[in-house]
């Protein structure tokens, strides 16, 4: 066990091996449970913690100035955080900068997300590498009494988030329209004005930030639910198909998402890209296979290579599972590796504009080293209308 603070803790972490980590609780009170994985973006936070892909997880911060920039409704990457809860070195100090409206604390409390502050989180971080990312149950209890047995059976009991689609609980309700772009000084988020190609993105538990880019590529965006079936896509007459990142087990996902992607390229040539969890549905709707990752990939520090140019490009990474470069079928290649561990990163189909990538070129770590995959996307487009004119 691992008592980190002098002051009574209010808050522990129990590991389903029965390691307690306590420290001191802020955010909402109650009990997470979930999978620990670790994160070592220095910036972001917020984004983090608002990504649908982190459903099922609790995230543990390398990087130790958590909260120190406050939070504010722009870098919301949807409405409500959907990480299960976070685990901080330092206690959030009081937020220092002009675009904040609130406290991380005030934040989480009103949100319902448990954290923990006061932990060793380099150890932490060893054990997750090491072992793998563990089932854990976190709770956040003022009174300091805990009852850590029945907190270890709770982490033990946690399924884990192999054979679990946990998109169909992040996607959107009902179709809606996207035309918001990129932030930019002076004026901010502005409004796509004059798109040139209209785009279906299937949203498994889409960033805001990558309906954005989408928008800034000069696409008119729709965004249907993870459970679309290629006759309500095509409805649209789109001029390209998008899928989105998210969450959960993608062999799960691909039950009711392959068939669908499958039908639109059997059918019809139209050009489609994904990112993260669509990455993993088009290489599943291809006839590849996915794997779990020991501890997966979770920063904004992540080298890619491109095999086709040689270049290096630092990535933003969230993914537990990974497309097993070993299982793609002939006429898809492998077009970006990971130089972390040499696991897949992209592919594309070598006779048709149908490709997609492991990383998220959205959240601009390089800052503008992957952007160009989302204008390769508009061009294939474009390219397209050419040719069927």
């Amino acid at each position: 066990m691992s008592k980190l603070s002098n002051d009574t803790p209010t808050a522990c972490l129990a590991l389903a091996d029965g390691t307690i980590f306590y420290g001191q609780g802020f955010g909402a009170t109650g009990t997470a449970v979930a999978e620990l994985c670790f994160n070592t973006a220095m910036t972001g936070y917020q984004e983090i913690m608002t990504d649908p892909s982190y459903a099922g997880q609790i995230v543990t911060f390398t990087f130790p100035h958590i909260g120190n920039v406050g939070v504010n409704p722009d870098d919301d990457e949807t409405g409500d955080p959907v990480a299960e809860g976070m685990v901080v070195k330092w206690m959030p100090t009081q937020s220092s900068n002009w675009r904040a409206v609130q406290e991380l604390s005030d934040w989480l409390a009103a949100r319902g997300r448990i954290a923990i502050g006061g932990i060793d989180t380099r150890r932490l971080t060893r054990a997750i590498r090491q072992q793998g990312a563990p089932h854990v149950a976190l709770e956040h209890n003022p009174d300091g009494k805990f009852d850590l047995a029945a907190l270890v059976e709770k982490a033990r009991a946690f399924p884990g988030l192999e054979g679990l689609d946990l998109a169909k609980d992040v996607t959107c309700a009902q179709s809606y329209r996207w035309d918001e772009m990129r932030w930019a000084w002076p004026d901010g988020y502005t409004r796509q004005t004059d798109p040139k190609h209209k785009v279906v993105a299937i949203d498994y538990g889409a960033k805001r930030n990558i309906l954005r880019c989408l928008a800034s590529a000069g696409c008119d965006v729709t965004v249907l639910p993870a459970t679309a079936t290629a006759e309500e896509v095509l409805a649209h007459n789109p001029d390209g198909v998008f899928l989105s990142n998210g969450p959960g087990d993608p062999a799960a996902t691909g039950k009711y998402a392959v068939p669908m992607i499958q039908t639109i390229l059997n059918e019809t040539d139209l050009p489609m890209f994904g990112i993260c969890l669509g990455h993993q549905m088009l290489a599943l709707a291809l006839g590849a296979k996915t794997v779990k990752m020991n501890h997966g990939h979770h920063g904004a520090n992540h080298p890619v290579k491109d095999t086709e140019t040689g270049k290096v490009e630092i990535t933003s990474m969230n993914h537990g599972f990974a497309v097993d470069s070993q299982t793609l079928p002939a006429g898809v290649l492998e077009t970006h590796v990971s130089l972390f561990d040499g696991s897949n990163c992209g592919i594309r189909m070598a006779d048709r504009p149908v490709f997609s990538v492991q990383q998220h070129p959205e959240a601009s770590p390089g800052p503008q080293d992957s952007f160009y995959l989302f204008e390769r996307f508009a061009e294939s487009m474009a390219a397209r209308k050419t040719v069927t004119a």
